[in-house]
């Protein structure tokens, strides 16, 4: 099928039968619930773009593998180019949303996945590269999104899987039988996974012989029998439910994240990806985390652009936009902000291929362009709050401001500038409150620390790839020191 609109994307996600908590109460109807439907229409936006010819050059690519033209989050990178690409699709996609639009994960599980199955496959005979080849195909020409699951629960963190006093901690097989597998588990912070028609499981960490079982990679829909999803909730979540746009700050456009449960799911022998094979773990954890750390490079770039924006319309309409040190501190959070997207080109343009022929990033530079992305936006956010004032934490609902006795009180108060109304003031301060402390900063603020791994993550990774005893052996050279 050609590429799916934005509409059928929505139709096609009605259709499924996802089993969706939130708030102690089963979701019969996710696609149409209002706190959930902005994290829908942010996935949709990866739809709408696609079908747009101004944007066919980074949202689409040609397949590989059915050589058709595909959306790019369900691509298998050919070259550095498409690596790049992928960070300007990203920064493109934060920039229209301000948000997270959730299929980052998916794709960067598929690149990791190729990869890894190519290898196991030299070492053992085994048919888990063609069992990818195959579903990705099917996702490729179905248009379909897909979830990444990597984080395991992991209960208590001195322990190997094999040695938790509750095996469920991290997801495990249970039952081997001649055609497939039966899981039980957990993956938390799932983002996107209840707007996705296909989920990739991952192992989560480098693994042992003892840990044989928890070594495991598969590919499901995510309506299967036995998975569920719990919503995490998000500062300011219920503002949806009160019938005002205004107060919400980014009415149309959210993400969402979900504890989701394997509570005895078959896998059929045609969706394994990996089996028992325990010491191929590691590399599939390090390459889907190089993968997703460049991420953070586009994607967190795009909603800074929108904050950096919303910043400099504060300060407009606060009559404060001549001042210099307000001038000092939008160039601030411009240069962090483009620091970040150097990280994320630089890492994709010192790319190379894998010996499965698809290409993977730096991983030096894409940890450290994850390592930043841990601390800019933060100090971003900090600008932003200092810039908009305290009125972004203070102000009023919308209700006083629509009343007939406040409202007149509010706007005569709280105007800035003469030729700027109060709505729109409030409005943009209503934004600035989303991205920096709101529903937002799922996908801004604290999921820049968290997502793909720790801050301390990274800097494992950092050391290992450093080289240090390269680095030492130019320093003696430049000292003529003989040992």
């Amino acid at each position: 099928m050609p590429l799916m609109t934005g509409e059928q994307y929505i139709e096609s996600i009605r259709k499924l039968n996802m089993q969706v908590y939130m708030f102690g109460k089963k979701i019969d109807n996710p696609v149409d619930d209002p706190i959930l439907r902005p994290a829908l229409n942010s996935v949709r936006m990866t739809y709408d773009l696609a079908q747009k010819p101004e944007y066919q050059d980074l949202m689409t690519a040609v397949s590989p593998l059915t050589g058709k033209r595909v959306n790019r989050f369900t691509h298998i990178h050919q070259s550095t180019e498409d690596l790049v690409k992928k960070v300007k699709m990203q920064r493109l996609l934060g920039q229209k949303t301000a948000a997270c639009f959730q299929r980052c994960v998916g794709m960067d599980a598929f690149n990791a996945v190729f990869s890894t199955t190519y290898e196991v496959d030299q070492k053992y005979g085994t048919g888990y590269h063609e069992n990818f080849r195959k579903f990705a195909a099917y996702v490729q020409e179905n248009d379909l999104t897909v979830d990444g699951a990597m984080t395991d629960p992991k209960g208590d963190r001195s322990k190997a899987p094999h040695a938790q006093d509750d095996p469920d901690l991290f997801l495990r097989v249970v039952e081997r039988r001649p055609d497939g597998v039966v899981v039980c588990g957990a993956k938390a912070h799932q983002t996107g996974i209840i707007n996705s028609h296909e989920v990739i499981v991952m192992p989560t960490q480098s693994m042992g012989p003892d840990d044989r079982d928890y070594a495991v990679s598969f590919a499901v829909p995510a309506d299967t029998p036995g998975i569920y999803m719990i919503v995490g909730r998000q500062s300011c979540d219920t503002r949806k439910l009160e019938g005002s746009e205004l107060d919400v700050g980014n009415s149309e456009f959210g993400g969402v994240e979900a504890l989701t449960v394997f509570d005895h799911v078959f896998v059929p022998n045609e969706r394994i990806f990996l089996n028992g094979e325990a010491e191929f773990a590691g590399m599939l954890v390090e390459r889907f985390a190089g993968y997703h750390r460049q991420s953070y490079g586009g994607c967190k770039v795009g909603v800074g652009d929108v904050l950096i924006g919303a910043a400099a319309l504060a300060a407009d309409y606060n009559g404060a936009a001549k001042a210099s040190h307000i001038k000092d501190k939008l160039i601030e959070m411009t240069h962090l902000n483009e620091t970040l997207y150097c990280c994320g080109i630089a890492c994709s343009a010192e790319g190379h291929p894998t010996e499965s022929g698809n290409y993977i990033i730096d991983l030096l530079l894409a940890n450290v362009c994850k390592q930043n992305v841990t601390r800019f936006p933060y100090e971003i956010v900090r600008l932003a709050e200092d810039i908009a004032g305290g009125l972004v934490v203070t102000a009023p609902s919308e209700a006083d401001f629509r009343d007939p006795k406040l409202g007149p009180v509010i706007d005569k108060y709280l105007r800035g500038v003469a030729s700027v109304s109060t709505e729109n003031r409030l409005r943009v301060l209503r934004l600035i409150e989303n991205l920096a402390l709101g529903t937002a900063a799922v996908g801004y603020r604290t999921e820049s620390m968290h997502g793909a791994g720790s801050p301390q993550a990274q800097r494992i990774m950092i050391a290992r790839q450093g080289n240090l005893e390269h680095k030492k052996e130019l320093a003696k050279a430049i000292a003529h020191i003989k040992e």
